[in-house]
C-alpha cells in the first residue's frame, strides 16, 4: 500500500509560517524581519525554504515591497489557522487542571466594556491570581469572527445574538433609561413610557452597533426615527449631543451607573415600567478549549457582580 504521508523534510516549520504571515502584514521583507525579530537574510532564507517545500512561489518581490501571490495568500490563510491551533494547544496544556491561569483573551462590545470591565477585573484577579487578562473592545460581529478564528477565548456581548458555532450564556438584563436635556418636559415626568418618544428626535448610535437595534426594538420605533443622518459612535457622544439640545436618547443602566452622563446638562430618567432592551451575556466558540472557563466567567458575572448590583 502506497505511503501517502508527507516527508518531514517537506513540512513547513512554524517559524516559516510566522515569516509568511509577517510579510503579509508588513508588506516588506525588512519590516517583516523586524516584526519577528530576525535579520532580513534569515527571513528571506526561511521564505525560500518554505517555497521549496511547498513547490510554489508565495511572495512576489518588487521595488514597492513584497506581495503574496494567490498561492501565498492561500498558504497564509491556512498558516494563520494552523498557528492559532498550536497556540491554543499550548494554552490548553499550560492551563490543564487549573482554570483561568495564564493568558485569557476576552473581548467586549463598546457599550459594555468601559462600564463592566473595571468592575469585574478586580473580582477575577482576586479569585484567579494566575489569570492574565488580555482585553479587546470591538463590535459584536468582529468579536464573533475573532472567536471563530480562535484569537479570542470569550466575549461579553449583548443578547440575543445567534451565530453558527457560537454558544452564549446570559448573565443579566440591562434596563434602558431615558436621557433628555435637563430642561426638557420629559425630565419631570414620573409616568415615562415608550409612547412618549414617538414625537421626539431619538438619537442613536450609528449602524453596526447592536445597541441601536435593541433601542429601536425596545421602544418599537421605526429605523428611520432618528434626529439626523449623523450617527454617534459612542454613548459619551450621544450624551453630549443630548446635552446640546439635539434630541433625546436611551442609555443602558450599566452605562448610567458607570457615570457616562456625569457633568452633562441632562436628566436620566427610568421608565414607569422598566424598559429592558437587552441582556448582557458571554459568548464563546462552541466546543472550544476554553469553553468551560467561558461558562465560569458567565457564572462569576452572574453571581459575584450582577447579583449584588
Amino acid at each position: 500500500m502506497e505511503d501517502l504521508r508527507i516527508p518531514a523534510s517537506s513540512m513547513p516549520t512554524l517559524r516559516q509560517l510566522q515569516f509568511l504571515l509577517a510579510i503579509r502584514a508588513e508588506g516588506s521583507f525588512v519590516a517583516a524581519a523586524d516584526a519577528v525579530g530576525v535579520t532580513q537574510p534569515t527571513l528571506s532564507a526561511g521564505i525560500k525554504e518554505l517555497e521549496g517545500a511547498l513547490g510554489a512561489i508565495l511572495v512576489e518581490r518588487g521595488r514597492a515591497g513584497a506581495v503574496l501571490t494567490p498561492a501565498g495568500e492561500e498558504a497564509a490563510d491556512r498558516a494563520a489557522r494552523a498557528l492559532a491551533e498550536v497556540e491554543e494547544l499550548v494554552r490548553a496544556v499550560h492551563t490543564a487542571g487549573e482554570p483561568f491561569s495564564g493568558p485569557f483573551r476576552l473581548g467586549a462590545i463598546p457599550t459594555i466594556a468601559p462600564f463592566l470591565l473595571p468592575r469585574v477585573m478586580p473580582i477575577l484577579k482576586k479569585r484567579f491570581p494566575k489569570l492574565r487578562l488580555q482585553m479587546r473592545e470591538d463590535l459584536t460581529a468582529r468579536l464573533v469572527d475573532a472567536l471563530r478564528a480562535r484569537t479570542l477565548d470569550a466575549a461579553v456581548i449583548a443578547l440575543p445574538y445567534v451565530a453558527h458555532g457560537i454558544a452564549t450564556a446570559p448573565v443579566a438584563e440591562d434596563e434602558f433609561l431615558l436621557v433628555c436635556h435637563e430642561s426638557h418636559p420629559l425630565a419631570d415626568r414620573n409616568d415615562l413610557a415608550p409612547e412618549h418618544l414617538k414625537s421626539e428626535d431619538v438619537l442613536l448610535l450609528e449602524d453596526g452597533h447592536c445597541l441601536r437595534e435593541h433601542a429601536l426594538s425596545a421602544c418599537r420605533l421605526a429605523p428611520q426615527r432618528r434626529s439626523s443622518e449623523v450617527g454617534a459612535t459612542s454613548l459619551h457622544t450621544l450624551v453630549q449631543m443630548v446635552s446640546g439640545g439635539m434630541g433625546v436618547t436611551l442609555l443602558p443602566k450599566i452605562a448610567a451607573e458607570g457615570g457616562v452622563a456625569a457633568g452633562a446638562h441632562v436628566a436620566v430618567r427610568p421608565f414607569s415600567e422598566p424598559l429592558v432592551g437587552r441582556s448582557i451575556g458571554v459568548a464563546w466558540r462552541e466546543g472550544g478549549q476554553r469553553e468551560e472557563e467561558a461558562r465560569m466567567l458567565a457564572d462569576v458575572l452572574r453571581k459575584d457582580l450582577f447579583a449584588r448590583a
